[in-house]
């Protein structure tokens, strides 16, 4: 079983990066912190080929990404798209992603739904329409939305995503009322298995439409006591999952990139590319 720890982004993470490193620089250097990272600007805009392959470029051979899914195709958008706009939209973006297909570093693609997405009917055909056009490749599902989760149920969405081959994102957040998820320990796919931690600033999560949410949304630094608490709940995991891959959220304060350092201690893994990839990555 094999793990794999990694912040979202690599820009923002200055306790990695020398002062006045060029941006341009920071995604060659980020290798030989971790061997995963997730792309969140995907999630704002549908990017060109380009971006990804740039990206494809710079990092090791067995560097891998998780992709987050373009927010028009999970409901994001500020623009209103219908069900069949939102699936129209899944084309244009898997085009966007293929240097990452060909390359072989697609860890898997996330599709983070939004608060408002509750567990009803046309919501459960949507998620089986988008999984249906992805073709195989690996799909990650987050809720937001505590209905999915509820006793009456919990069964069953944990059965449809085991049942349709979708990855569970479990998540630690800030237990913030019907907007959030609990803990769920339940791999649904028997590859892969994503973490992420969201931090647990509940003040910040229920404030997000005040001017300063992004600075404040996660604005946490988890002490080593509660980071603990997650190496039995991995090891756990660990029994049904080939591979869990770990990503670090919690970035408003600038406390991912040692928190998932910190974890990586805790859990006994080293990491750093082979001098050969690092003479040729710079």
């Amino acid at each position: 079983m094999e793990i794999k720890i990694g912040v979202t982004g690599w820009g923002d993470h200055d306790s990695l990066y020398p002062d006045r490193i060029h941006s341009s620089k920071k995604m060659r250097q980020y290798c030989t912190h971790f061997p995963i990272v997730e792309i969140d600007s995907s999630y704002y805009s549908i990017m060109p080929q380009s971006n990804y392959q740039k990206w494809v470029n710079q990092t090791t051979a067995d560097f891998s990404f998780i992709v987050k899914a373009y927010g028009g195709i999970t409901g994001h958008s500020r623009q209103t798209y219908s069900k069949e706009e939102q699936i129209l939209l899944l084309t244009p973006f898997l085009e966007s992603i293929q240097p990452l297909i060909e390359a072989n570093k697609l860890k898997g693609i996330l599709f983070q739904f939004p608060p408002w997405f509750n567990c009803k009917k046309e919501n459960v055909e949507l998620l089986r329409t988008l999984k249906s056009k992805l073709k195989g490749l690996p799909a990650i599902l987050e809720f937001r939305n505590q209905t999915w989760f509820y006793p009456k149920f919990y069964e069953q969405t944990l059965k449809f995503m085991e049942d349709e081959g979708w990855i569970h994102s479990i998540c630690d957040e800030p237990q913030a009322g019907n907007g959030s998820i609990p803990i769920v320990l339940h791999p649904t796919n028997p590859n892969l298995t994503l973490i992420r931690f969201h931090g647990r600033n509940i003040y910040g999560w229920n404030h997000n439409g005040q001017d300063n949410w992004r600075e404040v949304r996660y604005l946490y630094r988890y002490n080593e006591e509660e980071l603990y608490e997650w190496v039995e709940r991995i090891e756990q995991l660990s029994k049904n999952t080939k591979e869990i891959c770990i990503l670090f959220n919690n970035n408003s304060g600038g406390d991912a990139a040692d928190n998932a350092k910190q974890l990586m201690k805790l859990l006994g893994i080293e990491f750093g590319p082979s001098s050969t990839e690092q003479l040729e990555l710079f």
